[in-house]
Formats: structure tokens, C-alpha cells, sequence
């Protein structure tokens, strides 16, 4: 038995090239599904600095999907910041606090530890740009209120691109 054998018994072709042809529409706007954080960062792009964090789907139609979430705490402009604030605060709330309780700017070990693998409910957007399209996180609510109000939604102009 070889690393490379496939499920059907047979060996993955040597070939130098290879194309899945996967193509992955995105979760319908709107969508609530349970999610855990399960990569949490500080990031850079250009020169703008932003928490980096990968949601996973737990459960349901979209188990396995990620979607990619930047939290723009360091933003310019202040209302924006101050949403994407409001939004780090409810997504600690919802993993039990720990970051809101140090009260100073966390680093990427107090950021995974205080907000990885801590479930709760998010609601999703679509973003469009040119022929592109993808998920951003809208609003996140503890797992057990799926149904109810988002707690911390997002306004159209924070999508993150």
C-alpha cells in the first residue's frame, strides 16, 4: 500500500500538472451557521494593520467551510474602527471575555487563546467584486440564540476589501 493510492484502490497519476476544477459558491447572504474561529492573527496589508481570524463551519450544509474575517480595530476612520471594536468585543464575549477583562491590546497568543475553537453563531454577507465573490462576517450571537437579533452586525461599507 502506497501514500498515494486513491479510495478506489488505484495510484494518483505522476503528472506535472493537475487542475480540481473546484469551483465553491459562496454561503448565500444572509446565512446563519455555528462556526469557531480556528486561526487568529495580527496581519498586514499595504500598510494597514487588522486581526486576521479564519472561521470554520461546524455543522450543517456548509460543515467544513471556512470564511475569512478581517477585523479592522486600527482603521482610520473612527466610526469604522469603532464598529470593528464593537464586533472584537462581541465575538470575546461570546468566547467568555478574557480579552475585554485585560483591557489592553492583545497579541496573537492572547488572541488565539481568549477566541479559538469557542463556537457561537455568525451571520454571513456576500461580497462581489468584478467576477469574484466570497463571504464576510456580518453579525456573531452565542450559539444558542441562532434564531434571535445578530449581536454585532457590520455596515456594508466595513466589507473587508
Amino acid at each position: 500500500m502506497s501514500f498515494f493510492d486513491l479510495s478506489d484502490g488505484k495510484t494518483a497519476a505522476a503528472s506535472t500538472s493537475f487542475d480540481s476544477n473546484v469551483q465553491i459558491k459562496p454561503i448565500p447572504a444572509g446565512s446563519q451557521v455555528v462556526a469557531a474561529i480556528d486561526e487568529i492573527k495580527w496581519d498586514e496589508y499595504q500598510g494597514d494593520s487588522f486581526i486576521s481570524a479564519r472561521w470554520v463551519v461546524l455543522d450543517g450544509e456548509y460543515k467544513g467551510r471556512k470564511i475569512f474575517h478581517k477585523i479592522r480595530v486600527k482603521e482610520q476612520d473612527k466610526a469604522k474602527s469603532d464598529r470593528h471594536l464593537k464586533m472584537l468585543a462581541a465575538i470575546d464575549a461570546n468566547a467568555g471575555g478574557d480579552l475585554m477583562r485585560n483591557g489592553t491590546e492583545p497579541g496573537d497568543s492572547q488572541l488565539s487563546s481568549a477566541l479559538s475553537n469557542k463556537p457561537m453563531a455568525i451571520k454571513l454577507g456576500l461580497w462581489e467584486i468584478d467576477d469574484k465573490s466570497g463571504n464576510w462576517v456580518m453579525a456573531v450571537s452565542p450559539v444558542n440564540s441562532a434564531q434571535s437579533a445578530p449581536a454585532a452586525p457590520v455596515a456594508a461599507e466595513d466589507i473587508p476589501f
